[in-house]
């Protein structure tokens, strides 16, 4: 008995520590100014939006896939931006605001952290059902390699946040925030594997899903209003290519 209680409170301070592991994208930032023109603003963006695209096709919808198959990635995937329509449309409807920020940028905030908070989600059932395997080892490399991907994720939570005046404790907080469900399912994973297994697929398609659509309804548009399109595109561009490295050497 007291094995088993011991691997359940290891899972669940694992996946804590791959939560905690999110906030520490505000880092770079330590060392830039809180004075980005407009133009610079877009340019993050847009690098924003091209690191959510990388995680959500090369990371979530390939997972997907491998865990199920391409209909269940699809379904997830046309799911997840069905819901994240009525987020958008609940959120347009609504004068919820964030600090100091206009109702449009605290719009764009709270559904950034909405989709990445959704994204989160498969990641903490990743982990319970990776140490389901009976492999520790396994489960703690697997967590290991979420909680350095957390931090990239991070990233691309506070450059369009704090490019809008939002102090860099409260973007980690809010990165933080986002990855809570992370160490909330990975122990009902671990316990329950058989259940959470066969939904990881859809989860992970429906998690990719919403964060497409918030780049291509959100990000890319106001990326638009304040750069060009040259920048914007390489914007995205680098974005992709910078999460699709990190994914890919973590082998995720």
């Amino acid at each position: 008995m007291y094995g088993w209680e011991n691997t359940v409170l290891q899972v669940f301070t694992v996946a804590l520590l791959t939560d905690l592991a999110t906030g520490l994208g505000v880092l770079p930032f330590v060392f830039v100014k809180n004075n980005m023109s407009k133009r610079w603003q877009g340019i993050a963006s847009a690098v924003a939006g091209g690191m959510m695209i990388s995680a959500s096709v090369f990371s979530l919808a390939n997972e997907a896939i491998v865990h199920g198959s391409v209909l269940e990635a699809v379904a997830g995937m046309l799911a997840g931006a069905l819901f994240f329509t009525q987020v958008a449309n609940r959120v347009e409807n609504n004068n919820w605001q964030i600090g100091n920020l206009s109702a449009s940028d605290s719009k764009q905030a709270i559904l950034i952290l909405t989709a990445m908070f959704i994204h989160s989600i498969p990641e903490g059932v990743a982990i319970g059902v990776g140490y389901a395997t009976g492999d520790l080892r396994f489960g703690i490399l697997l967590a290991l390699a979420i909680a350095v991907h957390n931090i990239p994720e991070g990233i691309a939570i506070t450059l369009p946040l704090y490019t809008r005046g939002i102090s860099l404790w409260k973007c980690s907080w809010f990165a933080i925030l986002t990855s809570v469900p992370q160490p909330v399912l990975a122990v009902p994973s671990f316990l329950l594997v058989s259940v959470f297994k066969v939904l990881l697929p859809f989860g992970l398609g429906f998690a990719g899903g919403a964060m497409i659509y918030l780049v291509v309804s959100e990000l890319i548009p106001n990326s638009l209003s304040g750069c060009s399109k040259e920048e914007t595109a390489w914007g995205v561009m680098v974005g992709l290519v910078l999460m699709l490295l990190i994914t890919s050497g973590l082998g995720l």
